[in-house]
């Protein structure tokens, strides 16, 4: 079939750099679109951009000519939005309204009670909002969000338990890449010998976005899953790869081995489909006791999969384990991608 064009709205930072790298070469999405600031506007996105990714910039999309985000205006219909979320409350509802198909990594619309915010293998049902949103709201186009970074590999872990054994609570501490504060991020001396808890609401994601993802949609509403989380977030000096320390109270008894078949026989919607992004399996399990490590495990699946080792009994609660997550690539770009490709699968994503 012939490719889908799209953009990129924040295209010059460093989340809208990773949606460039997971789409120069994708089979089914074609780069027309780039859209920043409009110190950048009118420039070829090569000389504006200081492109931080290992992976060479593509010559296409280096020779592209940036436009302005804040125009609202874009040849492509299927927008992928790396903005910060200040920016993000403005301009993607202005180009929702304008027609386009925004698949947005930013946090502003994330807990709106019409806009999805999916992870395709837990609640692709949740979709099912966007023409209750278009109606609502009277746009022809629609937003969809993926999760915060951290939650959504925290989900990929809980969602096979939840499944199979409900999850009633849950406590994590997370270690998290400087990566995920963007670049330039953290200022070095803050971060080097050093580790900093976070004070800018990442918390509150932890402990609400899962809730509304592992929940139910029914009757136009998104009803929040039943269970309870806490958060301890912290930012440590690592480049990527977000890890995360976890205990669960379950609804029932369970045996280890019980827990480590959840997570093996985990599938959905997505690894059925065979989506380009869709890693398989869904989450990765690593023996030993010094496993997960961000340098030797981030890239599982292609950065697309939840890595989770560790697995234990808690004094506190019933069980505990270890997770690890790449956070821009299934934590931001990768995440918001697979959510595209799921649309475009359903044929809802028109020219």
């Amino acid at each position: 079939m012939s490719k889908i064009p799209v953009g990129v709205i924040g295209a010059t930072g460093a989340v809208g750099q990773r949606f460039i790298s997971l789409l120069a070469h994708h089979p089914w999405f074609e780069i027309t679109d780039l859209l920043a600031s409009e110190r950048s506007a009118g420039r070829r996105y090569g000389d504006v951009v200081n492109w931080i990714l290992s992976d060479p910039l593509p010559a296409r999309i280096a020779n592209l000519t940036v436009q302005r985000a804040d125009a609202g205006a874009a040849r492509a219909r299927v927008l992928f939005s790396a903005l910060p979320a200040s920016e993000a409350r403005t301009l993607e509802p202005l180009f929702a309204s304008r027609g386009h198909y925004i698949f947005s990594n930013a946090s502003a619309f994330r807990m709106a009670e019409d806009v999805p915010l999916v992870i395709t293998e837990v609640n692709p049902d949740h979709l099912d909002m966007i023409p209750l949103q278009q109606a609502r709201r009277g746009w022809e186009g629609f937003i969809v969000c993926n999760a915060n970074c951290t939650a959504t590999h925290l989900v990929g872990a809980l969602h096979p338990l939840h499944q199979a054994f409900g999850v009633k609570k849950a406590f994590v501490a997370t270690l998290q890449a400087a990566s995920g504060a963007g670049y330039p991020g953290i200022p070095s001396m803050d971060l080097i010998d050093n580790i900093v808890p976070h004070s800018y609401g990442e918390e509150e994601k932890v402990e609400t976005e899962p809730r509304k993802i592992m929940g139910t949609f029914a009757n136009g509403q998104f009803q929040f899953a039943e269970m309870t989380l806490t958060a301890h977030c912290h930012r440590v000096p690592v480049l990527d790869g977000h890890t995360e320390a976890v205990s669960v109270a379950l609804a029932r008894e369970t045996t280890r081995e019980a827990i480590i078949d959840a997570f093996r026989s985990y599938r959905g919607l997505p690894q059925e489909l065979g989506l380009p992004s869709a890693p398989d399996p869904v989450v990765a399990l690593v023996e030993g006791m010094h496993r997960p490590q961000p340098r030797l495990d981030r890239m599982a699946g292609g950065g697309m999969a939840t890595v989770v080792g560790r697995i234990r009994p808690c004094n506190l609660l019933d069980w505990r384990f270890s997770l690890l997550g790449h956070n821009t690539i299934r934590g931001a770009a990768g995440g918001s991608i697979l959510n595209a490709e799921l649309m475009a699968h359903w044929g809802r994503l028109s020219p």
